[in-house]
């Protein structure tokens, strides 16, 4: 959005208000994530040292059935209404709404295609921080997505937008260290975070140039 803006009004066109919570936001994401996690998996390792792994492990892969889907409500909380924040905009400035509203459709429409894309694609990413990130057992599977939905939830009641992928990714590195330091490949969690920071200036270059051509040719 900053790149289509500076396309098309300047530098003018940037609200540092609102960009104050998208950099409350990372930090939110980059910090409480690990540090949640961490904190959550220790009390576990602390509370169920005298319990069986197997036990263990079957009692978290039942509870991780609620931890998913908290998380994935809260991916929705978050996440999805930036998608639906920029639609209601579009359909506002073509004057296609007469006000700023969020129609059901637009509701409708954007949960559906989060809910596809999610089931059909992303393995790759799936595995990155399902295996490759640390090994996660169904107790630190519980640990790290709790602690990703629960700094969402804080997030969204504030309305400060995050990403839930920043959230979830540093929630398993903090889960892996609870275990102990080595237990992270920190190699691969820095090659995720270059790939974050790379994302803020292709994003805008792109939107950028795609808005500059879109108003030469109309």
């Amino acid at each position: 959005m900053t790149g289509a803006s500076f396309a098309w009004a300047g530098v003018s066109a940037l609200l540092w208000v609102g960009w104050q919570k998208v950099l409350i936001g990372l930090i939110l994401s980059t910090f409480l994530g690990l540090i949640g996690g961490f904190l959550i998996m220790f009390l576990i390792y602390r509370f169920f040292a005298n319990s069986s792994r197997v036990k263990t492990e079957t009692t978290f892969g039942k509870l991780q059935m609620f931890s998913a889907s908290f998380m994935a409500f809260s991916h929705g909380s978050n996440d999805g209404q930036k998608f639906i924040g920029v639609f209601a905009l579009a359909l506002f400035l073509a004057g296609v709404s007469s006000s700023f509203q969020i129609p059901f459709w637009v509701i409708l429409l954007c949960a559906l295609t989060m809910g596809i894309g999610t089931s059909m694609g992303g393995w790759r990413i799936i595995k990155t921080l399902g295996t490759r990130l640390t090994k996660l057992r169904t107790s630190q599977g519980f640990s790290a997505e709790t602690a990703a939905a629960l700094t969402i939830q804080t997030a969204s009641h504030f309305g400060i937008p995050l990403s839930t992928t920043h959230t979830i990714s540093t929630a398993i590195m903090g889960v892996g260290s609870a275990k102990r330091i080595s237990a992270v490949k920190w190699g691969v969690g820095r090659n995720i975070v270059f790939a974050w920071i790379l994302t803020f200036p292709i994003c805008g270059l792109f939107a950028f140039l795609l808005t500059k051509i879109i108003i030469s040719v109309f």
